[in-house]
């Protein structure tokens, strides 16, 4: 078994292409329109672009349970997931430039360096760093 695809839900598709795609780097892979202005968009990291997908999931327009569970997890700061980078210093630099609000600045836990940020869709994200 390996995943081949995750999905982040969003409140706004457009909105959220923009971000994943203008400032965290990522690059369209799939837009295909599936009715009613939803479409099925999913995108890849620029060093794996055979890797992994995210699908921004229009989930909590659609599914209240999606919506509540989304939003509790905002309220309550847990990111929604996490992302992998070389360089939280680095990260954290390039993406306050860029307007990118953290919630969590760079921190250490054990052999662990982390950020949290919102992505502007309803999420917490978490970068992370081994170290």
């Amino acid at each position: 078994m390996k995943v081949t695809l995750i999905s982040i839900p969003v409140r706004d598709q457009e909105k959220a292409l923009k971000f994943y795609t203008e400032k965290l780097g990522f690059i369209k892979k799939q837009d295909i329109p599936m009715g009613g202005g939803n479409r099925w968009l999913t995108l890849v990291s620029k060093e794996a672009q055979e890797g992994p997908e995210i699908l921004l999931e229009p989930a909590p327009n659609h599914f209240e349970p999606s919506k509540v569970y989304q939003d509790a997890l905002m309220e309550a700061g847990i990111p929604y997931t996490q992302f992998d980078v070389k360089s939280i210093d680095a990260e954290y630099e390039r993406l306050t430039k860029i307007g990118v609000e953290f919630s969590v600045k760079p921190s250490t836990m054990g052999t662990t360096k982390y950020a949290v940020f919102n992505d502007t869709c309803g999420n917490h994200i978490q970068l992370v760093e081994e170290v």
